[in-house]
Parts: structure tokens; C-alpha cells; sequence
């Protein structure tokens, strides 16, 4: 499909109010390998607002995801009265960024499994990563971090069958 095209189809689709961008999303997480992925997603560059980011490891962690062709993320997102640093809404899945120096105390140690229990009662997964592991192994991080969002897609596929 031409490029041109699908531009122009995005742009009459956000004129008229219908440009979904998490429904994209979601579509393009279960389309790998499919033609036209690619170019769909980088038509779609111009219509992302820019994401908000409070820190370095939040910006890495996005350069990241970027590279390893990962749908990308909401990020600081707001969900079950929680801020996300990272969240994949049709996948119900969030990535929190730790650092010793935000996470290390016996107080942020209880407010973080309060925080991960309500998410949890709220159908939301939750992983970490610390900005050690993102900086020491950025790959191996990637790959597991597609495989956490294979299984969670799977596991929502499996109790909500269509």
C-alpha cells in the first residue's frame, strides 16, 4: 500500500474524530509479520503525541522499546488510581522502572506490593525492571520484556475467547 495512502486515511480518520490510536496498537501487537506493519506504524509516527517522560531511564527504556520494534507503551499513565511509568492498555500490562535511590527505602519497599496488589485486583500485570538491568542488559531485557507481553496477550486470549 502506498504510503500517501495510508497517511491520508489517518488524517481523514482523525478529522472525523476515529482515530484510535490504542485500538492501532492492539491491532499491530497481534499483526507481526504481517505486510504493511511497518508501514502503518511509521505512518502512524506523526500522529503520536510525544511521550512525557520524567527521567533518563524512562527515556532509555522507550529508546529501547523502540529498538527492539516493541509496540510502545503509554508512559507515566494513570490507571486504578496509580501512575504507570510504563503501560500497554490493551494488554492490561505494566512495566514500573525502579532505581535503588527512589525504591530503596522500607517506605517506598511497603507502598510499591500495596501498589502491585491493586493493580493486580484490577486485572493489571506488573513487571520491574531496574535501571541496573536496563543498563547492563539491554537486549536481554527487550526479549524478555516480548516475551512477558506474548504470554500476557495469550493469557487474555485464552479467558476471553472471541
Amino acid at each position: 500500500m502506498d504510503p500517501r495512502f495510508i497517511g491520508r486515511a489517518l488524517d481523514n480518520a482523525q478529522r472525523l474524530g476515529l482515530l484510535d490510536l490504542i485500538a492501532i496498537d492492539a491491532l499491530i501487537s497481534r499483526s507481526r509479520g504481517f505486510r504493511g506493519v511497518a508501514r502503518l506504524r511509521e505512518a502512524l509516527v506523526i500522529h503520536r503525541p510525544s511521550a512525557f517522560t520524567r527521567s533518563d531511564l524512562e527515556r532509555r527504556f522507550l529508546e529501547l522499546v523502540r529498538r527492539a520494534d516493541l509496540p510502545r507503551p503509554a508512559m507515566n499513565f494513570f490507571a486504578e488510581g496509580h501512575e504507570l511509568d510504563a503501560y500497554w492498555p490493551a494488554e492490561r500490562f505494566a512495566v514500573e522502572l525502579d532505581t535503588y535511590d527512589y525504591h530503596g527505602g522500607r517506605v517506598a519497599f511497603e507502598r510499591d506490593r500495596l501498589r502491585q496488589e491493586d493493580l493486580k485486583l484490577a486485572g493489571i500485570e506488573i513487571t520491574r525492571i531496574t535501571g541496573t538491568r536496563l543498563d547492563r542488559e539491554p537486549e536481554a531485557v527487550m526479549n524478555r520484556l516480548r516475551r512477558l507481553l506474548t504470554q500476557r496477550r495469550s493469557d487474555l486470549r485464552s479467558n476471553n475467547p472471541t
